[in-house]
């Protein structure tokens, strides 16, 4: 039986309250939890994107990347400079048919915003 899809991804994080803002900058809407939670919840389209609080003790290094797609890359670029962010590097086109960019979130965690050409 093939797998249909993904429902949700779930990060760690050391400081939930940090997370929650960033998320919430990017126009992540909030589903569960919060800044003083210990597993939070947004919406990504019909899935989920989670963040579940772990001890300082835990920690993780480059584990991939995960990747969004979005109505309107240079929008959600522009969005994420306006709160301070710094992705990788300006939006651009993919040779394999995509309009994308980089940003890591607080955590380390890699996130790719993309748009199909």
């Amino acid at each position: 039986m093939p797998v249909l899809s993904i429902d949700a991804l779930t990060f760690a994080t050391h400081d939930m309250a940090r997370a929650v803002r960033f998320y919430r900058a990017l126009g992540f809407a909030l589903h569960y939890g919060g800044e003083a939670a210990t597993f939070t919840s947004f919406h990504a389209g019909a899935q989920y994107l989670n963040l579940i609080l772990v001890e300082p003790d835990k920690t993780w290094r480059w584990w991939g990347r995960a990747i969004f797609h979005v109505d309107d890359v240079d929008a959600i670029h522009a969005i994420a400079v306006a709160a301070g962010f710094t992705p990788e590097a300006p939006p651009r086109d993919a040779p394999w048919g995509e309009r994308y960019f980089h940003l890591t979130d607080p955590d380390g965690h890699e996130l790719s915003f993309a748009k199909r050409l």
